[in-house]
């Protein structure tokens, strides 16, 4: 028997804010507002599916440091350049790393500066 994730907790100072801009940028629904302020997002068909769902709580103090874990995600109905241009203007921004600039992937960063990767693989 083993173990698969199913919840990724992440603390921001706006949880729904946050929760909006993930649910734009995956295309997930909001699944599960809470009275204490956390708001859990995830695929159509609800929590438990092969995607883990995401849990954004209140968190009073902004991050400070580079995220230990981060999101890498993929495009699935266009190319890198052009989803890179949607998430911009989602709100996403480029961050800097480290990186050396001839990654085939994009740094950014959400509104509350977590870093994700945009890749160049297509997923279906």
């Amino acid at each position: 028997m083993a173990c698969r994730i199913s919840e990724l907790i992440i603390p921001a100072r706006d949880p729904q804010g946050l929760a909006a801009f993930w649910c734009e940028v995956l295309d997930f629904v909001v699944l599960d507002p809470d009275d204490g302020g956390a708001v859990e997002i995830g695929p159509r068909e609800g929590f438990g599916g092969l995607q883990p769902t995401l849990v954004f709580v209140p968190a009073a103090e902004p991050r400070t440091g580079q995220l230990r874990l981060h999101f890498d995600v993929n495009a699935t109905d266009r190319d890198q350049d052009a989803e890179l241009e949607r998430l911009l203007k989602l709100g996403a921004r480029p961050a800097d790393v480290g990186q050396s600039g001839d990654e085939p992937w994009h740094v950014l960063s959400d509104p509350e500066g977590n870093e994700f990767c945009l890749l160049r693989a297509r997923l279906s």
